[in-house]
Formats: structure tokens, C-alpha cells, sequence
């Protein structure tokens, strides 16, 4: 006779799982950034898909913006990428991500600025100190580039694009990674600590509550990367010194392809030699593409290139 205490079995989806709202890799998007804790905040243990409707439903702007894809495995790469800045005393002074193969890792002014050595961090524990001499400051530009060796990361695909329309979908490394949506270009002013800069068409982003709080001044967002939601290339630089008429908005530094000097120099070398596709296909994708079609004999589905392109190897 059977016993009557047999165990249950229980079925369920992922905290914030949606009926019908697959991953973006169903629908033909890239692979979603997995939940990182680039600015030392504590992860996102609930996880799951990010609620694009959701900035009315939720006040406090905190469910519908974290985006937390424990799945993802090819999200790892994202969150490789990303470098902590620290002062020698320990204290977060913001975050960085390698922007080509020579280990430079591209940042806001702001991380670095009055310091003569920084402590830079990875994910997999490697720690390198830079001295002043390693730092290539822009401030008129609200960024910083930062030489480095030995850190082990790979580089992420900067945008090909002069402009980011409104409405696009991006997710943001600030107190891990949390979705937010482009509401448009505005002028900003870039407090430094010896004058203000006034940067133009900076990148205005609806972040929500805990977003802004994320992206509060010192609290160690500032550099970090906003990626295009369906490209995954990199089209801003976070800024926590940025200010304007809008205080329920946060900044990015727009990556320029009209840039000059060598912000210019680091974009062409991201676009020869680190692949990108969709609306950011640059000649690294080009190159990556054409390799694949020769080695397989037909094209493949890239995530973020819609059907008939053709994915690298």
C-alpha cells in the first residue's frame, strides 16, 4: 500500500518571470548581460527579465531595472571586462571596462581625477597599481584613459554609431546590472575638482529610484559602461559629476565617432579589431563575418543582426 506522506513535487519559474516574456536570445537579440556587482553592491539574488513598461508600476524603480540573467554564460564576458578603480586607502572611486587588446581600460574623468596612483581591480582578483604617468586624462570630454598590462580582460565592442536614438534600450553597471531606457541628448556640466566643463549631448537616461541612488556622486558607478541592449557595444561612459535641469535623470559621456586625439585612436582600434554587429557592425564584425561564410559555406544567425547574417567563429 502506498504510503500516504509521499513527498510533493513543485514546479515554478524564476523570481519576475513573465508568461510569454522570454529572453532576449529567443527573440533573436544578443546573449543578456548577467547580474555583476561592478561597484561592489551585493547581487541580485531574485534575477529575472527586466520590465520595460514598468517605471509606473514600480515607484521605487528597482524591480523592473535589474537585470539579473544567471544563466547566461556569455554574459561572463561582460562582466570580465569591467575594472574597479580604488585609491590607495581602499575607497571605490569608480569603474572602468577595456576598450582594446593592449589593456586600455577607457573610463570617466571623474574616477581618476586628482590622484597620482590607482589601485585597478578585475573580477577574476587580479590587482595592478597605475601611477598618474599611466593615465591619459580628457577631461573637455568627461573621460579618461588608463594603460595597463597584464589584467587578462577582454575588450568590449565600442558603437560605430554618431548618435543614440531616444527610446533605446541599454543596460547600465551601476550597482549591478540594471536596464534603463535613452531619453535623449542634453548638455551637462562636469564638476572637476579644479574647474566645470561643459560636455554636450550627453546621453540623459530614465534610471528610476534606485537607479539614481546607483548613480549617486562617490558611489562608484561612475565609468562604468552602458551597453546597447541588442548590440551589446558600448555606447556611453557612466558620470556621477554630471549635472543638469533634471534631477530624476542619470548621464552618460557619449562615445563620438567624430572624436579627435586619442579617444579617436582608441575608437578606430576597437572597430578593427573587436567585432561588432547589428546597428554597430564595424570592420572587426565585417572581417569576423566574411571568415565565417569562407570556413562554413553559408551564413548563420548573429544575435542582434536579424536573419541572414552570419555569425563569427
Amino acid at each position: 500500500m502506498a504510503s500516504r506522506n509521499r513527498s510533493r513535487e513543485t514546479t515554478g519559474g524564476r523570481a519576475g518571470e513573465r508568461p510569454g516574456h522570454g529572453s532576449r536570445e529567443a527573440r533573436g537579440g544578443p546573449p543578456a548581460v548577467r547580474q555583476a556587482d561592478p561597484a561592489g553592491y551585493a547581487s541580485d539574488s531574485a534575477g529575472g527579465a527586466s520590465d520595460r513598461a514598468g517605471y509606473a508600476s514600480d515607484p521605487g524603480g528597482c524591480a523592473s531595472q535589474r537585470v539579473g540573467y544567471a544563466s547566461d554564460a556569455v554574459g561572463c564576458a561582460h562582466d570580465a571586462a569591467l575594472i574597479r578603480f580604488h585609491d590607495l586607502a581602499g575607497r571605490p572611486r569608480g569603474t572602468g571596462f577595456v576598450a582594446d587588446h593592449h589593456g586600455t581600460v577607457l573610463t570617466s574623468h571623474e574616477a581618476v581625477d586628482g590622484l597620482t596612483r590607482l589601485v585597478l581591480s578585475t573580477a577574476g582578483g587580479r590587482r595592478r597599481v597605475v601611477a598618474a604617468a599611466d593615465v591619459t586624462p580628457l577631461p573637455a570630454l568627461g573621460l579618461a584613459l588608463v594603460r595597463t598590462e597584464g589584467l587578462g580582460v577582454d575588450p568590449l565592442p565600442l558603437t560605430v554609431r554618431d548618435r543614440v536614438e531616444a527610446g533605446t534600450y541599454v543596460r547600465i553597471a551601476a550597482g549591478g546590472w540594471r536596464e534603463a531606457r535613452v531619453l535623449g541628448a542634453t548638455d551637462v556640466t562636469y564638476t572637476a575638482t579644479d574647474r566645470f566643463h561643459h560636455l554636450g549631448d550627453a546621453l540623459e537616461l530614465a534610471v528610476g529610484t534606485c537607479g539614481r541612488d546607483a548613480l549617486r556622486l562617490g558611489g562608484g558607478a561612475a565609468g562604468g559602461p552602458v551597453l546597447d541592449a541588442v548590440t551589446g557595444a558600448v555606447l556611453g561612459v557612466l558620470g556621477t559629476a554630471l549635472s543638469s535641469g533634471h534631477s530624476e535623470v542619470g548621464f552618460a559621456v557619449p562615445l563620438r565617432r567624430a572624436a579627435t586625439g586619442p579617444l579617436a585612436a582608441l575608437l578606430a582600434e576597437n572597430a578593427a579589431t573587436v567585432p561588432a554587429y547589428g546597428a554597430d557592425l564595424n570592420p572587426a564584425g565585417v572581417l569576423a563575418l566574411a571568415a565565417t561564410s569562407v570556413q562554413d559555406g553559408g551564413p548563420r544567425a548573429v544575435p542582434g543582426s536579424g536573419s541572414g547574417a552570419a555569425e563569427p567563429v
